[in-house]
């Protein structure tokens, strides 16, 4: 027998870590979640499983076998499908009557407006090699004063920033204009990662590939990713609790069984940022 879906019941075991109005709240709120890949997947499934009620989403690619090795939505029933549908599929088995709006070309300057209308949070997951349109997604949200999260799945951790509105902002924190695209790829791995805790057991160094855009990933990096995206998300919607607001900044990682708190004042501009940038130059080069 199947059992009809009830809103209260699915996520009752929520109440106690959040209240009942709280969750009520959460059935609410929009998240626009650009990128349905790595991370994207796995924020989409954890934020449904949190309650919230509404999503805008998007993704132009469709799975792949490649893609089995980290991505949510990602199985030999999913393969040459596009990502918004599959994981509007999956998002829906977890909450049917969950509004979400689809957006199957991506994100570009066309489109933007709409896709973060009547949005409460922004969660990125692009590609780490979509800069331009990462650029221009932050910058709106920025304008429209609507708070931006990011968690980068790096080796078996997250490194993650938190951009508010009123205080410093993406371009301030990561300051990538005026700069060619190589060297704005190196100032955004190096500002998501001040400590950069994953280098120290990088087994293959080679697997890192700049110019064919290619990198390593792992799937218990995704999964950190959407624990700590899915946590500021709780905080932000329902403003409670304190936030780690760039330039401070988190990086976890569990194969180094270590957190570090960030602080870079200027950003990309620090001092310290400069000389990690420029180890970091070599190191790519």
């Amino acid at each position: 027998m199947v059992e009809s879906f009830d809103y209260q019941d699915a996520f009752s075991r929520n109440i106690g870590w959040v209240t009942a109005s709280e969750q009520q709240a959460l059935r609410t709120r929009r998240v626009a979640i650009a990128g349905m890949g790595g991370v994207g997947g796995s924020h989409l499934v954890t934020l449904s499983r949190l309650g919230v009620g509404a999503f805008n989403i998007s993704d132009m690619d469709t799975f792949e076998v490649g893609n089995f090795n980290r991505q949510a939505g990602a199985s030999m029933n999913s393969v040459g499908r596009p990502k918004v549908d599959v994981m509007e599929e999956m998002a829906l088995a977890i909450n049917p009557e969950l509004d979400i709006n689809k957006f199957p070309r991506g994100v570009d300057e066309h489109n933007l407006d709409r896709f973060l209308e009547g949005v409460d949070l922004y969660v990125d997951s692009l590609d780490f090699f979509a800069v331009p349109i990462r650029r221009a997604v932050f910058a709106a949200c920025a304008e429209k004063g609507i708070p931006a999260i990011t968690a980068a799945p790096l080796g078996m951790g997250s490194a993650f920033l938190c951009f508010m509105p009123g205080k410093m902002t993406f371009e301030e924190y990561f300051r990538l204009e005026g700069h060619p695209e190589k060297e704005q790829l190196v100032r955004f791995l190096v500002g998501l990662s001040p400590a950069m805790l994953q280098m120290g057991y990088l087994a293959d160094r080679s697997k890192v590939d700049f110019g064919n855009r290619k990198g390593p990933s792992t799937p218990m990096a995704c999964e950190i990713c959407a624990g700590l995206a899915g946590t500021y998300a709780l905080k932000i919607l329902l403003n409670r609790g304190k936030l780690c607001v760039a330039p401070w900044g988190l990086h976890f990682d569990a194969y180094r069984n270590r957190l570090k708190k960030t602080w870079r004042p200027g950003g990309n501009n620090n001092p310290l940022q400069r000389l990690i940038l420029a180890i970091a130059r070599r190191a790519v080069s």
